[in-house]
């Protein structure tokens, strides 16, 4: 008998498939793989309604970063669709009034010509410390950059900016969930893993 599951994955913010990369030959192994395309709209309600009519009837779903505000977006409208949930490096937290004026700011600075040098800002945020100068991985960057493309940055940021509070929907998350992060993560803390992990009844809790 066939238990394969098909398999979605939604990356975060300015990546694209090239981030899973590394990960799709292991996951194929469990069934197909699919990422989705989450730079065409610039709310959460839309990214997630566009990537349900596009999905298989029933998946496995994983988001990481951004990728995790469209999922819990895609439990809230489609719980049944969803077999089991991975949370990578995420949180069910709305923006802060800091994080969106820093948010706003990159966006302008991307529009007037500085694309570059947002990514640079944004570079340390999103690799391991030790990793910091790497070249192959900030070229990594440039790459999934370039296919998500200046608007589709400006895009992702609204939405993001927009997004709901995920923490008074974390108790309906019924199907199996995991919670991952990492302990060198200067991006999100691993308190607020931890927070998520509490508050959805089927998640291993540390």
């Amino acid at each position: 008998m066939d238990n394969s599951m098909p398999i979605l994955l939604v990356p975060g913010l300015v990546s694209s498939p090239r981030i899973f990369a590394p990960v799709m030959p292991a996951l194929w192994r469990f069934g197909p793989v699919t990422v989705a395309n989450h730079i065409r709209d610039d709310n959460m309600g839309t990214i997630a309604r566009r990537i349900l009519a596009e999905a298989p009837p029933r998946f496995a779903l994983a988001g990481h970063s951004m990728g995790g505000y469209i999922a819990f977006e895609i439990m809230r409208q489609a719980p049944e669709r969803v077999a089991r949930l991975a949370l990578i490096n995420t949180q069910a937290r709305p923006d802060t009034a800091e994080a969106t004026e820093r948010r706003r700011g990159m966006m302008a600075r991307a529009r007037a010509g500085g694309y570059r040098e947002v990514l640079d800002e944004l570079f340390p945020g999103f690799v391991h410390p030790s990793r910091r100068e790497d070249a192959s991985l900030r070229q990594l960057v440039y790459d999934m950059a370039e296919d998500v493309g200046v608007e589709g940055f400006i895009r992702q940021q609204t939405a993001v900016i927009s997004r709901p509070d995920s923490r008074p929907s974390l108790a309906w998350i019924k199907c199996p969930t995991l919670v991952l992060s990492g302990d060198q993560d200067n991006t999100i803390p691993n308190s607020l893993s931890m927070e998520m992990a509490s508050n959805i009844p089927d998640a291993p809790n540390w």
